[in-house]
């Protein structure tokens, strides 16, 4: 049998819900259909990541994806969504085999006004309800861990101060999600010096305060690379705390291999020290149009040859 039918054929025979892959496999190149097969790690992809060769319809990217190997999801924006919408993600990831990574807590959107860190009942009230509603999309989408991002500095009280105040907002919160199985995941960031969370060790102190397997550290590599780097190191001093990865290269915040990190060798220090969780691809894509996502499947590949 001739080569290229035998991919096309080998493409056609993944079934029903993966009915498209004749379109898809004309846009191939060699190298990304031979490597099809799933990778090491749970690299989750996220809506938009394959809308020109999946088309703009989240469940085919969702698809699409896991004809290339890929097996998580996530979705930041899942409690903006239909419930409807949630329980058909929810089925298809399920129907595939695939998991569910993060959604965010979203009781303020972006971008952040003060909340958790100066103590006001209001705020507090909010995250709470939000808890419980995050509860009930969890069983839609089949999630386990949510994003929690605490707010900005509130700058009239001193440090301490701002961090028992957060503490205290997020203990209620976490008796929730601990009551259900599910896991907050505070997430330091670096989109601006007004965010109170943003670093791992201060990370870390939360979590060992709160004392609870539902409240770890969401480490996104990106955001510690701009704020402290030293990866490796930090990721181990944390390790105990740190319940789900995210990736994006620095600078650019794009896939791996496009920036200065050595994502094979992070990706293959982690797997070594026995993580079977998710990376979230929470990075935007280097290249244009179908060759772009062509690229960065590609560039997954090449991280995750270790």
């Amino acid at each position: 049998m001739e080569r290229r039918n035998f991919l096309k054929q080998n493409m056609l025979a993944t079934g029903a819900l993966l009915s498209t892959s004749a379109t898809w496999a004309s846009s191939f190149e060699k190298n990304t259909i031979q490597e099809n097969t799933p990778f090491k790690c749970h690299y989750a992809i996220h809506d938009g990541m394959f809308s020109q060769l999946a088309g703009p319809d989240f469940i085919e990217q969702i698809k699409f994806a896991h004809s290339m190997g890929f097996r998580a999801i996530e979705d930041n924006g899942m409690m903006d969504r239909t419930p409807a919408m949630q329980q058909k993600i929810g089925d298809t990831i399920a129907a595939l085999g695939m998991r569910m990574g993060v959604f965010v807590i979203s009781f303020d959107h972006w971008p952040l006004q003060v909340s958790l860190t100066n103590g006001k009942k209001e705020w507090r009230d909010k995250f709470v309800q939000y808890c419980k509603d995050a509860v009930e999309v969890a069983k839609r989408c089949n999630a386990k861990w949510m994003t929690v991002v605490p707010g900005n500095y509130e700058r009239s009280l001193p440090i301490d101060i701002q961090t028992g105040n957060v503490i205290e907002a997020l203990r209620p919160g976490v008796e929730i999600l601990e009551k259900n199985n599910l896991v907050m995941v505070l997430e330091p960031l670096s989109d601006t010096p007004e965010l109170f969370l943003r670093h791992s060790d201060q990370t870390y102190a939360i979590c060992k305060a709160m004392n609870s397997p539902a409240c770890k550290i969401l480490f996104d590599m990106y955001h510690m690379q701009r704020n402290e780097g030293n990866i490796i190191h930090n990721i181990n001093k944390c390790w105990n705390e740190i319940g789900y990865f995210q990736i994006g290269d620095n600078p650019g915040r794009n896939e791996p291999g496009t920036g200065e990190m050595n994502y094979k060798n992070i990706f293959k220090h982690i797997h070594d020290k026995g993580y079977q969780g998710i990376y979230g691809m929470e990075h935007g894509i280097a290249g244009k149009g179908k060759e772009g996502e062509l690229a960065l499947i590609q560039a997954y590949r090449n991280a995750d040859s270790f």
